[in-house]
């Protein structure tokens, strides 16, 4: 029998069936596209979870670089700490070595100094520099009749570049024309 033939039947059974007559080939090939079509489905399932387990994994692991990023910095900082309490442990059991005390103070900032260059950390040149508000905030404006106006007077505290980036400004003091 190449043909299958399926009737409906107007009884309270089959109510909402419709009657279908198709070759047995055709029914064949509908039921392996569907098997085929379960088959694709079950695949985008999974890589859809795969993707999402995969993203959750990746977020998970940004998490952890950025908890652990400054790792190495802070161990180089650990050393210089140890520098420091080690100066002052010098300084309170020698209390008459004043020269000493500031030449192991000296040699710890020129350690910190040199630490920060290996990581692309320098200061901002600012003293008798034209002020710019990308790398100076002026706190103070002073007179001076011997500056051109809006020269950078004195640095109140120094401004750092990390590479080529602004990590922070230089707070200035900024000359203007006397009045008059």
């Amino acid at each position: 029998m190449d043909e299958i033939k399926k009737e409906h039947k107007d009884n309270k059974d089959n109510k909402g069936l419709d009657t279908v007559t198709l070759k047995e080939s055709e029914y064949n090939e509908l039921k392996d596209a569907a098997i085929k079509s379960k088959d694709i489905q079950d695949k985008l399932l999974r890589s859809q979870a795969d993707f999402e387990n995969m993203r959750k994994r990746l977020e998970k692991d940004k998490q952890e670089f950025i908890k652990y990023a400054n790792e190495g910095i802070l161990l180089e900082l650990l050393n210089v700490l140890d520098d420091l309490e080690r100066v002052i442990n010098l300084a309170e059991d020698k209390h008459e070595d004043l020269d000493a005390f500031l030449k192991g103070v000296e040699m710890i900032l020129a350690h910190l100094y040199e630490m920060l260059k290996q990581y692309g950390v320098k200061p901002i040149e600012a003293e008798g520099k034209v002020f710019d508000p990308h790398y100076h905030e002026a706190l103070m404006q002073v007179e001076n009749k011997d500056l051109p106006e809006h020269t950078i007077v004195e640095v109140l505290q120094k401004g750092y570049l990390m590479y080529e980036r602004v990590m922070r400004t230089a707070k200035v003091k900024v000359s203007k024309k006397t009045g008059g």
